[in-house]
């Protein structure tokens, strides 16, 4: 079942202030109005309690909110307002908080605050440019009752830097919101071997919440079974659509090929998968061999509309690619193929499936008498990710028994690649190759990453925070 995001939504006040300033209570719940208007957009859903000025309404709210099912807070701080306004909101509602310090304006106009003449109304203006007055105190709060919280201070209107903040920060909830609800399949075993990306798999439900759905390959062998001619056929044409298909692929592998995407596509409905890892050798049973030998473009094009397939049954990497995803900038599955001393760059890839939706030019399809270190041969991907900004993140498993991410920025530059049916790609980094291994290494992650188009660490970093995870940046 689909849900959007909730986003909660509340003002703070003191009550004691209506009646000693006229016209401030409705001013500042105007503020509250135009902060509802910029946090609504498709897919959020704001639930908007208003202006809380006292402890009473301040409990209630904390009910409603959870009632509500809320996944993140925005407080925004209209005036001066007591913690005791705020504390029982949060505390009841057990959901990610942002303080919203919002300024009315750039500046108060001294010279005609001061021409006011009347005291009364002068205090009452000033209130309604002092949000940052019980930023602090709320922070000592919220500090000493042990709950993480985070601020954006800007201005109400005509600030970009602040409300790109905002931005990032319902990106980064929509994704952990995402992660939460999402249903990853696991096909198959881990290739045998590889300790790195054994992973605990409880963990990966306790962090990011979501449901691993065990699948059999013998189920994608037996959905192969009940694919028709028609649809075979109809697969194939949309191959040579979507891909540039070289013309040493064969028909028969092109068929081979979209029998298991249609019987793929089959197997991701009926069990709801947002996202799957797999890996199976299929050795000594012809169907399922058959099935795992020919299932790279089936998942190139699952990954493309947003179900990233990570080979050799790397659970971490299929999280690191839905998340990548989720914020809309791909999410690639790629490893080390090589590094580039004389250019400067590391050249990264893998074999499998690559997210199309951010190659550089038509995704390529060749033939491949042999899949590296695998069972089998069949049609596979060349493709390197679009030359400009991109972000790496990978999944890591500490020695503490926890998760965190690692993240890095750079760019993906021209230049020449292997043309062996894999994707791979070159990439740059503010820091040189050389340190940037060193440096992505030393926080001992798998050898698999997902690469994602744009500069999002700070997204990232957002999304970190929310789910209470350690974010380590390299560059």
């Amino acid at each position: 079942m689909k849900r959007n995001l909730r986003v909660g939504l509340f003002g703070i006040g003191l009550d004691t202030y209506w009646p000693q300033f006229k016209g401030l209570k409705p001013r500042l719940e105007g503020y509250v109005r135009t902060v509802q208007k910029k946090l609504a957009r498709p897919g959020v859903e704001v639930v908007n309690l208003g202006l809380i000025d006292n402890p009473v309404k301040a409990l209630e709210a904390g009910h409603k909110f959870r009632e509500a099912d809320v996944d993140v807070i925005f407080l925004h701080v209209t005036t001066y307002a007591l913690s005791s306004t705020v504390l029982p909101v949060v505390q009841r509602a057990k959901v990610p908080v942002i303080i919203l310090n919002l300024a009315p304006a750039v500046a108060i106009d001294y010279e005609k605050f001061n021409k006011m003449g009347d005291r009364t109304a002068m205090t009452g203006d000033w209130l309604a440019y002092c949000a940052a007055c019980p930023v602090p105190e709320i922070a000592n709060v919220f500090s000493r009752a042990k709950i993480d919280f985070h601020q954006v201070t800007g201005m109400l209107h005509d600030d970009p830097i602040c409300w790109n903040e905002v931005d990032a920060w319902i990106e980064a909830a929509r994704v952990a919101h995402t992660m939460f609800h999402n249903r990853l399949g696991l096909m198959g075993h881990y290739y045998g071997g590889m300790l790195d990306i054994y992973s605990d798999t409880t963990l990966q439900c306790a962090t990011f919440g979501g449901h691993l759905e065990i699948l059999e390959v013998d189920e994608l062998a037996a959905l192969r079974r009940e694919v028709s001619a028609k649809q075979i056929k109809e697969r194939v044409a949309k191959f040579k659509k979507v891909f540039s298909v070289q013309p040493d692929c064969s028909q028969p592998e092109l068929e081979r090929a979209a029998k298991t995407s249609v019987a793929l596509d089959r197997l991701v409905k009926e069990h709801n998968l947002g996202s799957l890892a797999y890996f199976y050798n299929g050795t000594g049973n012809e169907e399922n061999e058959d099935a795992i030998s020919s299932i790279i473009l089936g998942n190139s094009l699952l990954t493309a509309r947003g179900i990233p397939v990570a080979g050799e049954y790397e659970v971490k990497n299929a999280q690191a690619m839905k998340i990548m995803d989720t914020f809309g900038v791909g999410g690639s599955f790629t490893e080390y193929y090589a590094m580039d001393f004389t250019d400067d760059v590391v050249l990264m890839g893998h074999d499998g499936p690559g997210h199309i939706k951010i190659a550089e030019g038509k995704t390529k399809v060749r033939p491949l008498k042999v899949y590296h270190g695998k069972v089998g041969r069949g049609l596979s991907v060349e493709m390197s990710v679009k030359h400009g900004a991109v972000t790496l993140l990978s999944v890591v498993e500490t020695q503490g028994g926890k998760l965190k991410l690692l993240v890095a920025e750079g760019e993906s530059v021209p230049g020449p690649i292997l043309e062996i049916g894999n994707t791979n790609s070159r990439y740059k980094f503010s820091i040189g190759a050389r340190k940037f291994v060193n440096d992505w290494n030393a926080h001992g992650p798998a050898h698999h990453c997902a690469v994602g188009v744009g500069h999002i660490a700070d997204k990232i970093d957002k999304l970190g925070k929310l789910l209470g995870v350690e974010v380590a940046r390299v560059c």
